[in-house]
């Protein structure tokens, strides 16, 4: 029979290494998305499909009742779809936070003008809404292209789960091989908080679709971008583009 003692002793000692080892489920945690902007900032951005007879009509509303609207809440830019998607009018909001987002909704919902002026007339020519939360990644500032005109290239990245935590360095790394190349300019990179996650948006600005697309046959003869897009495939799951005009009404021209 063993001593008294002898099984508690050894039982003690690996309770106290486990006390002492960190909480394996609060450090995965810590690391489940990876860095953040340090503010509270987010973008809403909302995709209208408008019925195809009625596409002229609703962006000539756009052009005149926005105005309503942006008295609220600072609009970033609203573009229409021209290759890539159909009869799509996409449009970015920023807010400080979630409360001020249900300020603004609030107060939205109560102005008259702009319900009746936009919103009534407005709501036989939407076929379908989404929405969507975003934010900036933690690399990245809005920027504006260097001058009004050209179009956007919307570009959706759906990644591997992980966040970017997984998938970030490899991301960044290959998006700067293409600014390195100076054919288009960046204007913002997304990820989603609310919405598909796992979602990235990247804007991009370009002087003409046949300049972003001399361009992007240079890109792909460089071997500093085929490098970087390589090791950041490996994160990816699927992607779309779009190219996107820019309304008359909006911010980013």
């Amino acid at each position: 029979m063993l001593p008294p003692g002898a099984l508690r002793r050894p039982l003690a000692a690996a309770a106290a290494r486990l006390a002492r080892a960190p909480a394996g489920p609060q450090v995965l945690a810590s690391l489940a998305t990876g860095p953040r902007q340090n503010n509270t900032i987010f973008y809403e951005i909302r995709t209208y499909d408008i019925k195809p007879s009625k596409v002229k009509e609703f962006m000539e509303m756009v052009n005149k009742y926005f105005h309503l609207r942006t008295a609220h809440s600072e609009l970033v830019g609203c573009w229409s779809a021209e290759l890539g998607a159909m009869n799509k009018f996409v449009h970015v909001w920023k807010y400080d936070n979630f409360a001020h987002r249900t300020a603004v909704r609030h107060a939205v919902a109560n102005d008259k003008d702009w319900q009746g002026k936009f919103i009534s007339p407005a709501l036989h020519l939407v076929e379908k809404q989404h929405t969507e939360v975003a934010y900036l990644v933690p690399w990245c500032q809005l920027r504006k292209p260097p001058k009004e005109g050209g179009v956007y290239e919307w570009v959706t990245f759906q990644m591997k789960p992980g966040g970017p935590a997984l998938w970030g360095e490899a991301f960044q790394a290959a998006i700067n091989a293409h600014i390195n190349t100076g054919y288009t300019k960046l204007v913002g990179v997304f990820h989603t908080e609310y919405g598909l996650l796992n979602t990235v948006h990247v804007i991009w600005w370009n002087e003409s679709p046949d300049h972003r697309a001399a361009g992007r046959h240079s890109a792909h003869e460089d071997a500093r971008v085929v490098a970087a897009v390589r090791d950041s495939v490996r994160f990816l799951e699927s992607q779309q583009n779009v190219l996107l005009i820019p309304l008359q009404c909006s911010p980013l021209k």
